[in-house]
């Protein structure tokens, strides 16, 4: 998962739902081959499977995540508490590389998309537990959305990033 097109693969599958290695490899930059090959990598982790093949074309063979989301908060190992922030570092480059995209091109976007969008930033005054239920009831409350759980999209909407990122400010520190 630390290698970053892996990532990109199933950030793309989790977003939009089962892909091929063909569709895949032209939005994370990568040749068929080697999005086939990092592809079975994750299958041998259990994170991607295959998906029922397309109707129209017996030579599809889409992939699909196995999960709508991952903990990436390790073992309690040193390892796994390496290994974590090694994967926290990918997940948010790739925030920071879609945010940027989305910088660059939202003057495009129809202006309803516009108006809808938006950065919001919080400085919260919580304790763990309290950051622990908050994250918990923000995550029930955007999990209905979240594209492999709505089989039927209504008409008009898009795939929306949403990204939140909840740490203790250290330039904050000494604050009761």
């Amino acid at each position: 998962m630390a290698v970053p097109a892996r990532f990109a693969i199933l950030d793309h599958l989790l977003a939009l739902g089962p892909a091929t290695a063909s569709q895949c490899a032209k939005v994370v930059g990568e040749t068929p081959s080697n999005c086939s090959w990092h592809l079975r990598a994750l299958a041998k982790v259990g994170l991607v499977e295959r998906a029922e093949a397309s109707a129209s074309d017996g030579r599809d063979r889409p992939w699909q995540a196995t999960a709508t989301g991952f903990d990436f908060s390790g073992d309690g190992t040193q390892a796994g508490e390496l290994a974590g922030t090694a994967l926290e570092n990918v997940v948010a480059q790739n925030a920071n590389d879609a945010f940027d995209r989305y910088l660059a091109h939202r003057d495009r976007l129809p202006k309803e998309w516009q108006d809808a969008a938006g950065t919001h930033r919080y400085h919260l005054a919580l304790t763990a537990a309290e950051l622990t239920a908050l994250l918990a009831s923000m995550d029930e409350l955007v999990r209905p959305y979240v594209r492999p759980h709505r089989d039927e999209l209504p008409e008009g909407s898009r795939i929306v990033q949403m990204q939140v990122r909840s740490f203790p400010d250290s330039s904050a520190d000494g604050v009761a």
